[in-house]
């Protein structure tokens, strides 16, 4: 029963936000994903590792695809985003969480200049 309420409010809640929420709600997303794949490594589950860092991947493919390249600030976004898919990529082929982590970090800077700009631009409802 309580899953059932959670997937409904989850739903309702990714329903009515606005596009800036939706971004914020795949970064915070990447970022679960890519800790989920850390604790994978600690507990030597390595399907569990790559199945989230493909998680990360998908929404790392999905902001690229997103770029609208009439700003300028896009390529710079796109620079890296690229960098952010070679790390994950190297993370999941070599297994190695180091890698791992030099991702996430760039990714939760990705999600802290995201709410930066939300906030700018008075974007950030909550």
């Amino acid at each position: 029963m309580a899953t059932n309420a959670a997937t409904l409010y989850q739903g309702t809640k990714v329903s009515t936000a606005s596009p800036a929420e939706l971004t914020l709600m795949l970064y915070e997303g990447a970022i679960k994903f890519c800790n989920i794949a850390l604790l994978g490594f600690e507990q030597n589950d390595y399907e569990k590792v790559n199945n989230n860092i493909i998680k990360v991947q998908n929404i790392i493919t999905e902001f690229r695809a997103t770029l609208d390249f009439k700003y300028a600030t896009a390529k710079d976004f796109d620079v890296v985003y690229e960098y952010i898919s070679n790390l994950l990529i190297q993370a999941n082929i070599k297994k190695d969480p180091e890698i791992l982590n030099q991702a996430l970090d760039q990714i939760r800077e990705m999600r802290d200049l995201w709410k930066e700009i939300m906030k700018q631009n008075k974007m950030y409802v909550r």
